[in-house]
């Protein structure tokens, strides 16, 4: 419980993705729609004005098209995540060239009261859970990302956490995200044959109501599919 004695590193969104079919996967969550100033040309419209405008040209601009799909993004960082990092650095940079409307957080093991954007700033510079629940709506996408493995009273019993004391267990606030939010998912880099029914990844598999998808192109691509409804 003593935070000076670990220290994570932020996840770098500039790694050149090794698997690219994660940008490909990642497409299927999309919902485009034109927002901002006009400043990319509308050919169809310019050629139907300037035809009524004598052949006089009228140039017609649109605002650009961007996918409006906002999206949470949740990592749990340090530990038995150590040996994910490589893939968790790909889809953090796949998922930001994805989604223009997107907030990063980190946790480890399992979400609590708080969660932070900066892993070297993390003992000063945290987000309450109840800030997030507050401030972004229903219509965002959730998407965490964790092996979930730990001991299950980390996720079970207030007090479980390794780092700090938890004055709520974590199945609690897990628990209130799958509620506030409609659409939420797990994505989880662990072999899925590893997985088992029971311990910490059973909790939390019952805890975001079965969502939970291994980080394969056909897992990631179900998670997607589910959240695009």
């Amino acid at each position: 419980k003593v935070w000076d004695q670990r220290n994570y590193l932020n996840l770098d969104d500039n790694v050149q993705l090794g698997i690219r079919n994660i940008k490909v996967a990642l497409r299927r969550l999309r919902r485009f729609a034109r927002q901002g100033a006009a400043d990319e040309l509308d050919m169809n419209d310019t050629i139907r004005s300037t035809a009524r405008n004598a052949g006089l040209l009228d140039i017609r601009m649109v605002p650009e098209r961007h996918n409006a799909v906002k999206v949470l993004l949740f990592f749990d960082v340090g530990g038995s995540m150590d040996p994910h990092v490589r893939v968790c650095e790909e889809l953090f940079s796949a998922a930001k060239t994805e989604f223009k409307h997107m907030e990063t957080f980190y946790f480890h093991n399992c979400l609590y009261e708080s969660v932070w954007k900066n892993n070297v700033r993390r003992m000063n510079e945290r987000t309450e859970t109840w800030d997030i629940l507050r401030k972004y709506g229903q219509d965002y996408r959730v998407i965490f990302v964790g092996d979930a493995m730990m001991a299950p009273y980390e996720v079970t019993h207030p007090g479980g956490s390794v780092e700090h004391w938890n004055e709520e267990a974590g199945a609690t606030w897990m628990q209130r995200m799958a509620d506030h939010f409609d659409k939420l998912v797990w994505l989880n880099p662990a072999p899925e044959d590893h997985w088992g029914n029971g311990g910490s990844l059973g909790a939390i598999r019952t805890l975001v109501n079965n969502k939970m998808y291994p980080m394969t192109l056909s897992g990631l691509e179900d998670a997607m599919r589910f959240l695009s409804k």
